[in-house]
């Protein structure tokens, strides 16, 4: 999987310097309407809301010190632009960490990409986590249960390839522990995100 990871490195570069081109800012809304509300996982039962509240609670306690990207640890880095869902709302913009996407495991005290929301003037507001594994890698390993990734209690979605980001098939789970989102809290797109705020740096 090293090998492999490597050989993909450029070509995860390549994508994303791509996608932050795209329509001047934003990486175009998906036509696919069913990644709309996808990851939304309604707690029906007090255990479940109580596992639901200690995983939101896990992920704020993780990412209380990282209010600005400034405070990210070493091997963050923004990729794909700001993020937009068109009438759905957004995902933000997503810091992403190449060498814990690549190294097929998932760890709520160490998620893979920290989001954040481009505000008017300039700063970026922290929103949420989002933890993110190829799907070739979680499949592969004989001691996954077949199918999605869970992490307490909540499924991961899959983004089947091709697809907007220009990455292999993926699972992902979003958590919005920093802002509240109308649609559910582990739901891809947030209504209350916007990109409008997004100031792409300029083309080297």
């Amino acid at each position: 999987m090293t090998t492999w990871w490597c050989r993909q490195v450029p070509y995860l570069v390549t994508a994303a310097l791509l996608l932050v081109n795209v329509n001047g800012s934003q990486a175009l809304a998906q036509g696919d309407h069913a990644h709309a509300l996808a990851g939304q996982q309604k707690a029906s039962t007090p255990a479940q809301r109580k596992q639901a509240n200690e995983l939101v609670k896990a992920v704020r306690d993780v990412t209380a010190g990282f209010q600005s990207p400034d405070s990210l640890p070493e091997g963050y880095q923004l990729m794909f632009g700001c993020v937009s869902g068109g009438e759905f709302g957004a995902m933000g913009l997503h810091f992403v960490n190449l060498g814990l996407v690549g190294d097929g495991k998932l760890n709520k005290s160490t998620p893979e990409i920290v989001l954040y929301e481009p505000l008017p003037n300039g700063k970026m507001r922290l929103t949420g986590a989002d933890y993110l594994v190829f799907a070739a890698d979680w499949d592969a390993n004989p001691n996954h249960p077949k199918g999605p990734p869970e992490l307490d209690g909540q499924w991961f979605h899959l983004f089947e390839a091709p697809n907007r980001f220009g990455l292999p098939a993926f699972y992902t789970l979003h958590v919005w522990a920093w802002k509240d989102n109308p649609n559910g809290t582990f739901t891809n797109w947030n209504p209350d995100v916007s990109c409008d705020g997004f100031n792409p740096p300029p083309a080297p």
